[in-house]
């Protein structure tokens, strides 16, 4: 019981660590909590259903279509919100984030209303090994997952875009001084966010069912692991989600399932605690 508990811990894991790496590497580049990340992996999620059951795509083709699209929206609304703010706080830019929210989120209740729909997927037992149960839709998950962390670390340390991309985020003047456009790397981030928002969505769809209230569900997970592991460092974001994952999945051991996101919540204080700056951020230099 404890293993199949510590394997389901680790699937919602990685699954929640896509959408909490999206979130703080927007916020390790422009210093803002995006709020609309539930609603672009709502959307990312709806996008897939398009494909995959109205069109009737494989799932694999419409959820690398949905991450496109996921990514140009992303884009899109880098372009026409956030940078018509320029000089914005970060609150200011929260805020301006919820509005993105709302504005998605009912976007897509229009067009599919409230009901929950679910992929065409052929149903598959679950593997069996030892005592546990493997589904199918775990394996699955927690192979895409991995293959997206794995593509997200190669490409912030082993290539120039990754490069600029924390130099900008330790510092975009001089960043900008040494000839790295600020401008465009914002954009590569938000479409790098995007993608990894809309593949979370469709894998939680994959896993779950798809609803518009996916995202919804999934904001305190998201925002708690990624403060957790030291908003702003990508590493800590994934570790944040594991430890999230693993805690949440072993306390409906002794608790209702309903208590999990206030589990999120007390590991979360507890950890803050003891270092406010996350498991990986780093203590800010007092003068």
């Amino acid at each position: 019981m404890l293993s199949q508990t510590l394997v389901n811990g680790i699937a919602t894991g990685l699954v929640t660590a896509l959408p909490a790496l999206a979130l703080t590497l927007v916020f390790g580049v422009m210093r803002f909590a995006n709020f609309a990340i539930g609603a672009t992996l709502t959307f990312g999620a709806y996008a897939a259903y398009y494909f995959n059951v109205g069109l009737g795509l494989p799932l694999f083709v419409s959820a690398v279509i949905s991450a496109a699209i996921t990514a140009a929206l992303c884009v899109l609304v880098n372009r026409l919100v956030y940078q018509n703010l320029p000089g914005a706080s970060g609150i200011t830019l929260l805020v301006a984030s919820m509005g993105v929210a709302f504005l998605l989120e009912n976007f897509v209740r229009f067009i599919y209303g409230n009901s929950v729909r679910g992929y065409q997927i052929q149903a598959v037992r679950p593997w069996r090994l030892l005592d546990l149960r493997i589904s199918q839709e775990q394996i699955v998950n927690i192979a895409v997952a991995l293959g997206c962390l794995a593509l997200i670390w190669l490409l912030l340390y082993r290539t120039s875009m990754g490069r600029a991309m924390r130099a900008v985020a330790d510092n975009p003047s001089l960043a900008a001084a040494r000839g790295i456009r600020p401008a465009r790397v914002i954009s590569g981030t938000f479409a790098l966010s995007g993608a990894l928002t809309g593949l979370a969505g469709v894998l939680i769809g994959v896993d779950g069912a798809v609803e518009p209230l996916s995202g919804y569900n999934y904001i305190i997970p998201v925002f708690a692991a990624a403060i957790l592991g030291g908003i702003g460092d990508p590493v800590g974001a994934v570790v944040g989600a594991l430890v999230l994952g693993v805690v949440e999945e072993m306390s409906s051991l002794v608790l209702p399932s309903t208590y999990r996101s206030g589990i999120a919540f007390v590991v979360m204080a507890v950890v803050l605690m003891v270092r406010p700056w996350g498991l990986f951020g780093t203590e800010p230099i007092k003068k």
